[in-house]
C-alpha cells in the first residue's frame, strides 16, 4: 500500500500592515485562529507569502506596500509552514532589501521559498520536499508586477503568460522537476484583484502545466475563490482566494470568505482534495460556520461545475481516474 500525506494550500497570507501590530498584541498564533490546529496536522503546508519580513525603509512607490517584522516569522512556524511562495506583486514592496531579507529570515527559519531570489537563477529555482518517501517539487512563477522580473539582479520569476517563449521556460522547468519527484505543485500569482472567472488563456496555460508534468496548479491573486478543474486525473485551483489579511471586505464577492484546501496524495498522484471554508474577522481566519460555511460550499461547487468538475460537501475525488491514467502513461 503507497504512503499518503496531505499537503494543505493558502491563498495569499498577509500578515504586514495591521496585522504586525496585531501580533505583536496577540501572539503569535493569533491570525490563524481554530485553522492552526489543521495546519499543524498536516504533512506540509504551501502558502503565498503575500508581505515582506524585514526593516528595510525603501518604499517602492505603489498604492499598497506590505512588510511585517521579521520576528513575525514564528507565526509561520507555528502554523507549520513548509514553502512560501514570494512570486508575487509585493515581495519588492521594500526593494531589494526587503526582499533581501526576507529571504534570509525564511532561510533562517528552515521554511522553503520559491519564486523570487538574489537574481534569475535563484528566482526560478524549485524546492523538492521528501516526506514518507514522497519527493514533492515545488516551484513559483507570477505575471504581476513586470518590472520586477529577476535578472542579474533580485526579482521575481516574472512570466507574461501572452509570450510563447515565456510560457515555455515555465513548462521546461515543470518537465525537469517531473523527472525528479512524485508530485508537481505550481504555485502562480496571476490575474487581476477581484476577477471571478479565469481567463481563456490561463485555463489553456494551466492545461499545457499538467501536460507538462504538473499534478497541481495553486493559483493565487484574485483575493476571491474561482472553480477547481480535474484535467486529466490533476487538480487545478485556478484561484484559492484568501486566508490571513486586513483588506476592506467586498460585501457581494466575499473576500472575507475561503478555504483551506487539503490535498491527499501518493506516489501516484492526487486522489483528493478537501476545502475547509474559512472566514477572515478581525485579523483571524477561522472555519466558517452556519451561512458563511453553505456560502463557501455553494460558491466552489457552482465553480467547480463550470468545468466539469464534481464536488460532494467540498471534496473532489478523483483517486481512480488518476491510477488509471498513471498506468496508462507507464505502459
Amino acid at each position: 500500500m503507497s504512503n499518503v500525506i496531505t499537503i494543505g494550500l493558502t491563498g495569499d497570507v498577509m500578515l504586514g500592515r495591521t496585522l504586525d501590530s496585531v501580533i505583536a498584541k496577540r501572539g503569535y498564533n493569533y491570525p490563524w485562529g481554530n485553522m492552526l490546529s489543521l495546519m499543524q496536522q498536516t504533512d506540509i503546508n504551501i502558502i503565498n507569502l503575500e508581505t515582506t519580513l524585514t526593516h528595510s525603509q525603501q518604499k517602492v512607490a505603489k498604492t499598497f506596500n506590505f512588510k511585517s517584522t521579521p520576528a513575525k516569522v514564528e507565526s509561520l512556524l507555528n502554523a507549520n509552514v513548509t514553502v512560501a511562495n514570494l512570486a508575487n506583486n509585493h515581495i519588492l514592496d521594500y526593494s531589494a532589501a526587503g526582499l533581501t531579507e526576507t529571504i534570509r529570515i525564511l532561510d533562517k527559519a528552515n521554511i522553503k521559498h520559491v519564486g523570487a531570489g538574489e537574481n534569475y537563477d535563484d528566482a526560478t529555482r524549485s524546492v523538492v520536499i521528501e516526506k514518507n518517501n514522497i519527493r514533492i517539487g515545488v516551484m513559483g512563477a507570477t505575471d504581476n508586477e513586470p518590472g520586477w522580473k529577476a535578472d542579474s539582479g533580485p526579482g521575481t520569476n516574472y512570466v507574461d503568460l501572452t509570450i510563447e517563449d515565456e510560457r515555455e521556460k515555465i513548462l521546461d522547468e515543470i518537465k525537469r522537476l517531473r523527472g525528479q519527484t512524485d508530485i508537481v505543485i505550481v504555485s502562480i500569482h496571476w490575474g487581476p484583484n477581484m476577477q471571478e472567472q479565469p481567463y481563456p488563456h490561463f485555463i489553456q496555460f494551466a492545461h499545457d502545466m499538467i501536460d507538462h508534468g504538473a499534478h497541481v496548479v495553486h493559483g493565487h491573486s484574485a483575493h476571491i475563490l474561482q472553480g477547481i478543474e480535474c484535467y486529466h486525473g490533476n487538480l487545478v485551483l485556478y484561484d484559492t482566494g484568501d486566508f490571513v489579511d486586513d483588506y476592506a471586505v467586498d460585501p457581494d464577492l466575499r473576500n472575507d470568505l475561503s478555504a483551506y484546501f487539503i490535498l491527499h496524495v501518493d506516489n501516484l498522484g492526487v486522489h483528493k482534495l478537501r476545502c475547509v471554508p474559512a472566514r477572515i474577522f478581525q485579523y483571524q481566519v477561522n472555519r466558517a460556520r452556519n451561512d458563511d460555511y453553505q456560502w463557501v460550499i455553494n460558491r466552489l461547487k457552482n465553480l467547480t461545475a463550470d468545468f466539469g468538475t464534481e464536488m460532494d460537501d467540498g471534496v473532489v475525488s478523483i483517486h481512480h481516474k488518476l491510477q488509471q491514467t498513471n498506468q496508462t502513461n507507464r505502459v
